[in-house]
């Protein structure tokens, strides 16, 4: 069992910043990939951006350039800096962890971006 726990969400005005936090509750070396995914009301879960253990990023093209994952590996913890937030943005941010063939998911965190 691996528990996930996000905090950092929050209002923010159109153009602000947020950083999102997912705490593991396991070595991120041993979960094969973490990533952030968001779900807006009405819309279907998508994936905002991923890291591998080796800590090579990927990120959905609507966020490149403005979001960036990236990791504490001491802390066991994973980030989501997201620069230039748009109205489009707002969405609950779940952080998940895929360890074997097992999904992990935290609780959500919602971020909303006020034009």
């Amino acid at each position: 069992q691996v528990q996930l726990v996000e905090s950092g969400g929050g209002l923010v005005q159109a153009g602000g910043s947020l950083r999102l936090s997912c705490a593991a509750s396991l070595s991120v070396f041993r979960i094969n990939v973490m990533a952030w995914y968001r779900q807006a009301p009405g819309k279907q879960r998508e994936l905002v951006a991923s890291i591998g253990w080796t800590g090579t990023p990927n990120y959905a093209d609507s966020v490149k350039g403005r979001f960036t994952i990236d990791r504490n590996i001491v802390e066991n913890t994973v980030f989501l800096q997201m620069n230039s937030l748009k109205p489009e943005d707002t969405a609950v941010y779940l952080c998940n962890g895929q360890v074997g063939v097992s999904d992990y998911w935290g609780q959500g965190t919602q971020v909303t971006v006020s034009s």
